[in-house]
């Protein structure tokens, strides 16, 4: 911004250095111009993406993927009309940003964040890397479906009266031939129409049109809720990531502008509530 603002201001601050004789060898020189110009057009792109990146809006880690593609086939893209400077700023900030994430499990999470989000979904992941992915989210979506099942099942149990039994205390009760038959079918279909179930939720959803990149894709998943309930729960667990520390730093300041040598005697709970007022308020 500073080199933005150097730059628009030029002939103005070449006159008032010119008429100072003191001065006159402040005056940037077509050297100087170029650095600037060189630099202004590496970095001037970017701060558009800071600011959306880290906005006080909700910003999902599911837009780091497809904005690391964007910078990568477009922004940083080297340009014919580049300069040596302007070419070696874009390389060394791509270097920076592939160094960054190029762990296996950032990837990774990235890659099932940007899956989860209806505005994305497979664009920007490899193909090579879908059909793990979607092995990836299957499994969390079974897991996570046997544990509510589970769960359920318990408080089913623990909420069921029991009857007084009309058993003689002492006496075995026996089973008849058919509730070994219904037992088996039981822990034999479940899991299979249970992986069924979520196969099926898994491709509907892939064969759903994706959204517009302005759309709201939490109003989207409450909306969808009902068609896709266990992916609804695995978008809850990863979307929920904000995709900078930005809005965190943010409330680390609000607190300190809260929390004063004056007011040191707040209790945290105080604090908690005048901080959560202060930021939605």
């Amino acid at each position: 911004m500073m080199i933005a603002r150097v730059l628009e201001q030029l002939k103005a601050i070449t006159h008032v250095l010119s008429g100072d004789r003191y001065a006159r060898s402040l005056i940037p020189t077509w050297q100087d111009i170029e650095v600037l110009e060189s630099v202004h057009k590496a970095l001037h792109p970017l701060l558009e993406f800071t600011d959306a990146l880290s906005g006080e809006e909700y910003v999902s880690i599911s837009y780091l993927k497809p904005v690391l593609n964007l910078l990568t086939t477009s922004v940083l893209a080297e340009d014919q009309e580049d300069t040596n400077l302007t070419r070696s700023i874009k390389t060394k900030v791509l270097g920076y940003l592939n160094e960054k994430y190029s762990d296996h499990s950032i990837q990774e999470l990235l890659d099932v964040a940007s899956f989860l989000d209806p505005r994305f979904k497979t664009q920007y992941i490899t193909a090579d890397n879908i059909p793990a992915i979607k092995t990836r989210i299957k499994n969390e979506m079974l897991e996570s479906a046997r544990r509510t099942h589970n769960q359920e099942k318990r408080a089913r149990i623990e909420a069921t009266p029991r009857p007084p039994s009309a058993v003689p205390c002492g006496e075995k009760v026996k089973k008849s031939l058919g509730s070994f038959f219904k037992a088996a079918a039981a822990s034999s279909s479940a899991p299979v129409q249970l992986e069924d179930a979520t196969e099926a939720e898994l491709n509907s959803y892939l064969m759903t049109p994706t959204i517009d990149g302005e759309e709201d894709l939490l109003a989207w998943w409450k909306v969808h809720k009902i068609n896709f309930p266990r992916l609804c729960n695995m978008a809850r667990k990863y979307l929920c990531v904000p995709a900078t520390s930005a809005p965190s730093e943010r409330l680390f300041s609000t607190g300190g502008n809260i929390v004063t040598c004056t007011r040191s005697s707040l209790k945290p709970a105080k604090v908690d509530m005048l901080v959560f007022l202060a930021k939605n308020m």
